[in-house]
Formats: C-alpha cells, sequence, structure tokens
C-alpha cells in the first residue's frame, strides 16, 4: 500500500486508520440491517437484536448505495475535482432509486435544474428529509480529522437533493464523523458538529434538545416521545427529528455499541437510517477490532445493494474492499492538500491547538452557509458563470423576476465580459437584454437584470444567454431554464413512490391556459 508523504504535524497511524474505516462501513451495514424492517413505525419498537433470517449477508441499504456511486466518482475525477454538478450527472447515470426527494432530484436535472436547484425546486415536500445525512461517511473517511473539509463535501452531496436543513444535517453528520477519527468523547464530537451548521437551525434546535433531555435524566421513551412532539409540525421521515433521535441513541447507549443502535431503532420513523449512523459513528470511535463479533457474524463482510445501477459501476463486493478503496484515495488527498492529517506508520498524534481548532465555525460560516440555493453555475472556458435565481427559477407572465448573474474564477486579467441575453418575443429586460462586467476579482460582484416574461408556451423555457470576452470573436452561449410557477407538482404513482408531475400547456382560449397533467419520466 502507498504511504502518504505528507509532512503535516498532525498524523494519523495507518493501521489504526484502518480500523476504524472499517469500523465505519461495518457499523453502517450492523445498524441499516437490524433497523430494516421497522423503517416508517411511528411507534416505539422492543428490538435486541435481528429479526430477519439474514443468511450471513446485510440488508441491502440506499444509505450505502449512494456512497459507492460517490466513491466511483472521486476514484474517476479526484476528490479535489467534485463539484455538485458532477455529483448530479453521476446521479443520473447510476443512481436508479425513485424514492421522494430521490425522484425529485433526477426530475429537476433531466429539466435541467442542476444541483443546487435540484435540491431548493419542487422539493418542499423532502427538502429537510433523511437522504443526504446518510450518506456523509465517505467524505468522513476520506477526510479524517478535518471537519470543514468534510462539511464542504457534504454539502456539494447534500444540495443535490435538499435544501436548508436536509443540507445541515448532512454538514453536521459529516463533519462530527470526520472529528471522531480524532476525538472520542461523543459531547465533543456533538460541539464540534454543532460548531458547522447555523445555530439558529431546526436540526441545531433537536440536536440540543437531544442533549438536554440526556443531561436532566428524562427517561429514554419520554426523551423520544418529547423529540416526536418538537417536530409534529415537520412530521415523520424528516432530518431534525430524526438526527435527534440518532443523538439520544448515541447518548443513552453510552457507548454500549447494540443497546446504541437498538435505541436508535426503538425510536422508530427512520429506522435504518438513525441505527446505520449511530453504528458507523461508534465504528469510528472505537474501530472494527471493537464491534462485538455477536453483531458482525450473521452479515458477514458482503456488501448488497439496492438504489443503483450496477452496470458500469464498479461495486465493491465487501466492507474490506470498500475500506481498502477509501484508504486509498484518502491517502491521494494528503498529498494533494497537505493541510490534511498524515496518513503514516507513525504513532498517532495530534496537538493541542489543532484539536481545539476542530470547533472552529468561522470557515463554514463565511463559505458555507451564505450559499445561495437558487444558483445555477455554468463553466466557461475562461471563467464560472453564476446564475442567481434570488428565490428560485419559477416566472410568471407579465411578473417581474430578478436574476443576477455573477462571474467567478475567471483565468484572466481585468477583461470585460459582455452579456446579451437573447430573449423570447415578448419578453423583456431591464435596463436591457446586454450588459458588460469586468471580470476583476473584487472590482464587479455581478449584474442585476429584472426579466419580466411575455407569453409562456411551456412549463420550462430555456433562455439563451451569449457570453463574449472582450478581446475575442466567438460567443460562448448557454441556455438558462426558466420554470412556469404552478407548473410542476408531486405525485405519488400506484407503489406509493413520489415523483414530480408537470403541466403542459397546450392551448390559449379565451384567455385561459387548457393544461394537461403529464408525466415526467425519471428514471
Amino acid at each position: 500500500m502507498q504511504i502518504s508523504v505528507n509532512v503535516s504535524p498532525q498524523h494519523m497511524n495507518l493501521d489504526e486508520y484502518r480500523d476504524k474505516v472499517l469500523g465505519c462501513w461495518m457499523g453502517k451495514n450492523i445498524g441499516g440491517t437490524l433497523g430494516a424492517p421497522f423503517e416508517n413505525t411511528q411507534q416505539m419498537n422492543d428490538v435486541h437484536f435481528y429479526t430477519q433470517d439474514l443468511k450471513g449477508q446485510p440488508e441491502p441499504n440506499d444509505d450505502l448505495d449512494l456512497q459507492l456511486v460517490w466513491l466511483q466518482a472521486i476514484e474517476e475525477h479526484g476528490l479535489y475535482n467534485i463539484t455538485p454538478r458532477l455529483l448530479g450527472e453521476y446521479w443520473m447515470n447510476h443512481i436508479v432509486g425513485p424514492w421522494n426527494e430521490y425522484g425529485v432530484c433526477k426530475a429537476n436535472i433531466a429539466a435541467g435544474l442542476y444541483p443546487p436547484l435540484s435540491g431548493s425546486c419542487n422539493n418542499d415536500m423532502w427538502k429537510y428529509s433523511n437522504g443526504a445525512w446518510i450518506r456523509s461517511e465517505v467524505w468522513a473517511c476520506m477526510l479524517p480529522g478535518s471537519p470543514d473539509e468534510a462539511a464542504k463535501f457534504a454539502y456539494m452531496d447534500s444540495c443535490c437533493d435538499h435544501t436548508g436543513e436536509g443540507v445541515y444535517a448532512e454538514m453536521f453528520t459529516a463533519s462530527l464523523e470526520a472529528a471522531a477519527f480524532v476525538v472520542s468523547d461523543v459531547r465533543e464530537l456533538i460541539s464540534i458538529g454543532l460548531s458547522k451548521i447555523p445555530p439558529e437551525s431546526r436540526l441545531a434546535e433537536n440536536v440540543k434538545l437531544a442533549c438536554e433531555l440526556y443531561d436532566t435524566k428524562v427517561e429514554f421513551s419520554e426523551a423520544r416521545n418529547r423529540i416526536v412532539e418538537a417536530n409534529k409540525d415537520l412530521g415523520w421521515f424528516q432530518a431534525p427529528g430524526n438526527i435527534a433521535f440518532t443523538i439520544i441513541a448515541i447518548l443513552y447507549g453510552e457507548g454500549d455499541f447494540g443497546k446504541t443502535i437498538c435505541l436508535a431503532t426503538n425510536c422508530g420513523d427512520d429506522t435504518d437510517c438513525t441505527a446505520a449512523t449511530a453504528g458507523a459513528i461508534l465504528g469510528i470511535i472505537h474501530g472494527r477490532k471493537a464491534l462485538p463479533q455477536k453483531w458482525i457474524e450473521p452479515i458477514g463482510d458482503s456488501i448488497q445493494t439496492v438504489a443503483i445501477n450496477r452496470f458500469n459501476l464498479d461495486v465493491p463486493a465487501s466492507v474490506t474492499e470498500l475500506t481498502d478503496r477509501v484508504i486509498s484515495q484518502a491517502l491521494d488527498n494528503c498529498n494533494y492538500n497537505r493541510k490534511l492529517v498524515a496518513l503514516d506508520e507513525r504513532p498517532t498524534e495530534f496537538t493541542a491547538d489543532f484539536q481545539a481548532s476542530l470547533n472552529d465555525s468561522e470557515w463554514v460560516k463565511t463559505r458555507l452557509w451564505s450559499l445561495s440555493p437558487y444558483d445555477l453555475v455554468f463553466d466557461l472556458p475562461y471563467a464560472e458563470l453564476s446564475v442567481d435565481y434570488q428565490d428560485g427559477p419559477e416566472i410568471e407572465e407579465g411578473v417581474d423576476k430578478k436574476i443576477r448573474v455573477i462571474i467567478r474564477n475567471a483565468n484572466h486579467r481585468e477583461q470585460l465580459m459582455h452579456l446579451n441575453w437573447e430573449l423570447p418575443e415578448g419578453w423583456t429586460m431591464l435596463p436591457g437584454p446586454s450588459a458588460s462586467l469586468n471580470s476583476k476579482k473584487g472590482l464587479q460582484p455581478g449584474v442585476d437584470f429584472v426579466l419580466r416574461p411575455g407569453p409562456i408556451h411551456s412549463v420550462y423555457t430555456y433562455v439563451p444567454l451569449k457570453v463574449t470576452l472582450s478581446g475575442r470573436m466567438n460567443p460562448v452561449g448557454v441556455h438558462v431554464p426558466f420554470q412556469l410557477k404552478g407548473g410542476v407538482q408531486h405525485c405519488a404513482n400506484s407503489a406509493g413512490d413520489w415523483h414530480l408531475a408537470y403541466w403542459d400547456e397546450r392551448t390559449r382560449a379565451l384567455g385561459r391556459l387548457d393544461r394537461t397533467k403529464v408525466k415526467l419520466q425519471i428514471s
């Protein structure tokens, strides 16, 4: 195995690191298998061990499946080339699970609403749900001891199918899990996770409530019911409540692996997710060697899948293979980014200043909390073009729509970029369809436009925007999508899986829209 040459003063012994990564994935498989039969139960359960006849294999679980897709993206492109849009493309090619926010994500991307729009648009029912925080371990294992970095990639991941609380949930779990490679104290880990999300968020409030219930010695079943009551307005299958279930399971479990994952399952709701994440966290803290053999023997080392298309996807056959592939990428990351914790054969050593810095929230606060959920980014040959819809891409005929166009990461010096919108007939824009801006960093943040749509003939209208760099003759064109307000809605199929449907305007008669409901194919 390649040994990292990173000379960071913070270093982790490679064998110790491997044991923790292996413990993470094994704990994930164990917890997900235990909780699977009780998913979507709304009463408290009374579970003490597996209830299935497993025959030596774990239950398949999308919590792990989707992370295998991200692993392949990292292997093919490198961790530091990952972007939300790239993850969106891997989603379209490899993820077939149609459920809830997963289906919304695919439908949005198919319409040109790339991440983060794929998570923030048409997603009111599931934007705060559990699909993202359950897949945070790949970022934590790739970036041990680097919670800020883990939070950054967790944002890129979660914005594919969530926004707001759904994004904060994965930032919380990813940063907590990354810190767990360095810190073993559960309360300190919770504090580190909280430092990476806005303190006024529902997610943070629920985590603090879970801690308060434990500290005041509220009986476990009452603590669970208090969390249910606190999240009554959000309902079931939402991240704030389920994260709180995971936290009380870890706190009341008091380090006992089996007790912890059973408590998570006994809370009900999204039980495969809560037990799997609790198992992964304890697996990182204590390592594979400390996991009770009685929990490992019934499921073995294999990986089973349910939500991904295995064609053209190199799926690890086992937890051991997954661990080795993650470690290989983590070593590459260390060589690329010398600020990361080094992984080598020396004894593990972290300075006190480094450990204290894990609670610092300044970087994520300035770099992640302020990101717009309605920002569509296009790659130009010489820069990034950002179209920020301000409050989403929905439009109505005759109703003004504010848009800001921003140039970022320009790789040339102090040149003007000329923007020209090619508007449909009857549409207008103020101050006009053309504008110029200086791409020098900090000189001009962007250009504000006010779009007034004219006649709208389809649910989606793709407006050409041409960008020309001064001194060059060839314009670069992109198509900016706009969505008819009220044109997309959630609907359930016969199996109860939620999809998006859209209204396609066919004709106009007497000033009224004649709309026909058309199902948008997402698989």
